[in-house]
């Protein structure tokens, strides 16, 4: 239960800094917004993606997040790496565009599979303020 818990905390705070604090200090970049702007997307689509990737990373992170939440935080992030390497395929078209939605989504479904796995065993922390 140990490995599950270190690749658990590994692949989830991987996935904090990746779409959490990476996305607040650089979104606003000239360069991310050209980024977004190549892809066909509108400006103000950056921002909101930034605000439900910060979000949604906290959310992640944090273990009073109850499980019915924790699932759909778990889809969103799924369907942001899909569509951000579909995106990358379709306009840029290059294996390396599509690599690191990639990698990504991988570090996504091990934190995925291991949360499941601590929580299937009883070794997840169950608070009041809980959603379920």
């Amino acid at each position: 239960m140990k490995k599950t818990k270190i690749i658990y905390w590994t692949t989830t705070i991987l996935l904090f800094l990746f779409e959490g604090v990476m996305p607040a200090f650089t979104s606003q970049t000239e360069l991310a917004k050209e980024g977004i702007r190549n892809l066909g997307y509108p400006d103000y689509f950056g921002v909101i993606l930034t605000v439900f990737k910060v979000c949604g990373s906290i959310l992640l992170l944090i273990k009073i997040t109850g499980p019915r939440l924790k699932e759909w935080v778990y889809a969103g992030f799924s369907f942001d790496f899909i569509f951000a390497g579909l995106s990358n395929a379709i306009v840029i078209g290059t294996f390396g565009s599509v690599l690191l939605p990639i990698v990504c989504l991988i570090l996504l479904a091990l934190s995925y599979f291991t949360y499941h796995a601590l929580r299937k065993n009883g070794h997840w922390y169950k608070s009041k303020l809980s959603l379920t």
